[in-house]
């Protein structure tokens, strides 16, 4: 194969990655995430040396990230630019070692240990430091709901599966020289089987409701996320919040949502009772003893000059805090109840442990040397004589679908997730993070109620239908009345177990090869 086709090809598949991903371009084109990779694989049935392969993999895997996350720029933009590099890197190991273990075993190990390694980059993705799932290859459908209800069994897992699977059947119809119409039929039935189980699911669901006569007030106060921390305005901004949501509210309401970081102050835990900037908002609540005000919250813990932590960062004064991104649950004569964000972005809220050699230099800048605290796990917020359990999910946490399971498994009866998403501007950014709130919806068959500061806030039913929004860059409020669900799914029981399974088969295929790479070399 010429340099100049087998180039054209991974532009192509790049391309036909990008053009499928939601919020980029119309949902129609979704159906492209079950050819794009066809054209990376006769790259690779064409080339002979790794190394050419890895750089066309690269090709392929750069368009994807940059055409689909190219407006990280609009908040940072070297680390931008080192962040879709870095992301389209990693993902050409798995095919990396598919060229490999193809090459070596034949075209069916290969495409066993294609599936198994993306499935465990997947994962690891899913968990390590460095976590980056925006582009978990099951989060394509995320615009496309009726077509992945059975996510209530797989999660996004099943989705990947799905697509690897289809392109390589696809792939292997097209190189077929004597046309096989068993192929054809099996090809045909992998992809359209899942959408007809959808069709089923989705129309014999009868969720186990309790009706309720309450309402669920989001608010979107719509202040510039850039200007928002800024001391001098911050008491305008919650006088913002309690204006929007006082005209909203009345005797049916039981829940009230702000947004991530809406009482933006950092004031330390154990002074946001007494603290003066906040004394609106415990009036607000004790005119209206009937609700639950949910919010996010800047706060911190202060330690004198002990480092109490290995996250607690040192402050100009000579002091140790430990500084939280929180949500709060605020009840009229009740103590607060916090959650402190766990799913942390990678390098704008956390530093990896690997990374903490550089500490120091992170210091002298101002920096942070482990960036937020966080929670250990997951918490469901419980309030006295509210029908709503709540999961409070902050921003970023949306995307990953087995921690969501969590606040399920403590009893969450709706997902509420609190989100600050105008960081990025009016890019796909927001709409995508939307978008991927409706998976959780399907995972889990829960009501989402987002609350976002410029938008796009929503409320999602339990089958990833968007019932309402408000739009982007605007004030404004959505009030619903959001029934409590309260059966557990499949996904929520098991969570990834197909990320985990492939991932034991990618072991597997690995230590089987390390093992005949050793018994050839003893046998020399």
């Amino acid at each position: 194969m010429k340099r100049t086709l087998s180039i054209t090809l991974s532009i192509i598949s790049g391309l036909l990655l990008a053009a499928a991903w939601p919020a980029m371009l119309p949902s129609l084109l979704t159906v492209l995430i079950f050819f794009a990779f066809i054209p990376l694989l006769i790259v690779a049935d064409a080339l002979q040396k790794r190394n050419h392969f890895f750089f066309h993999a690269f090709i392929t895997l750069l368009i994807w990230n940059a055409a689909t996350t190219w407006w990280i720029w609009n908040s940072t933009d070297v680390g931008s630019i080192a962040a879709i590099i870095a992301n389209a890197l990693l993902m050409c190991i798995p095919w990396w070692g598919y060229f490999i273990f193809k090459n070596t075993f034949g075209k069916k190990i290969g495409y066993v240990s294609l599936i198994s390694f993306w499935m465990l980059f997947e994962y690891i993705h899913l968990n390590w430091q460095l976590s980056w799932p925006w582009l978990t290859l099951g989060n394509v459908f995320a615009s496309s709901p009726h077509h992945i209800q059975w996510y209530e069994y797989t999660g996004v897992g099943g989705g990947t599966l799905w697509i690897l699977l289809v392109n390589i059947l696809v792939f292997e119809n097209i190189g077929e020289k004597k046309k096989s119409l068993t192929k054809k039929i099996i090809t045909a039935l992998v992809l359209i089987t899942p959408m007809f189980i959808s069709f089923f699911i989705e129309t014999s669901i009868h969720a186990s409701t309790k009706k309720t006569n309450t309402d669920v007030v989001i608010v979107q106060p719509n202040i510039d996320p850039y200007q928002k921390f800024n001391a001098q305005s911050i008491s305008e901004q919650i006088q913002l919040l309690i204006s929007l949501s006082e005209k909203n509210i009345d005797s049916s309401t039981q829940l009230v949502m702000w947004p991530e970081t809406a009482m933006a102050a950092n004031v330390s835990i154990d002074q946001v009772t007494r603290s003066f900037i906040y004394q609106p908002v415990f009036d607000f609540i004790n005119r209206h003893p009937h609700i639950v005000l949910l919010s996010g919250i800047e706060t911190n813990k202060n330690y004198g000059t002990e480092k109490a932590t290995p996250t607690a960062q040192h402050y100009t004064d000579g002091t140790y805090h430990d500084d939280y991104n929180a949500a709060v649950i605020i009840q009229s004569n009740q103590p607060l109840q916090y959650y402190f964000k766990s799913k942390l972005v990678p390098g704008v809220e956390s530093l990896p442990s690997f990374l903490n050699f550089m500490a120091p230099v992170f210091e002298k800048f101002g920096g942070t040397t482990g960036g937020y605290a966080k929670d250990t796990a997951a918490v469901a917020f419980k309030s006295d004589g509210n029908p709503y359990i709540t999961a409070p999910i902050i921003c970023y946490e949306s995307i990953y679908g087995e921690y969501i399971t969590e606040y399920v498994k403590k009893g969450a009866n709706i997902l509420t997730i609190i989100t600050n998403d105008g960081w990025w501007g009016n890019t796909p950014g927001h709409k995508q993070h939307l978008q991927y709130a409706r998976l959780r919806a399907i995972e889990t068959r829960r009501y989402v109620a987002r609350s976002a500061n410029t938008g796009i806030s929503a409320v999602i039913d339990e089958k990833g239908n968007i019932l309402q929004t408000q739009a982007w860059d605007t004030a404004a409020v959505i009030k619903y009345n959001i029934p409590v669900l309260t059966e557990q799914t499949f996904y929520v029981q098991h969570g990834d177990y197909l990320f985990k399974l492939f991932s034991f088969v990618a072991f597997i295929l690995i230590l089987w090869n390390l093992f005949l790479v050793i018994k050839k070399k003893t046998l020399k």
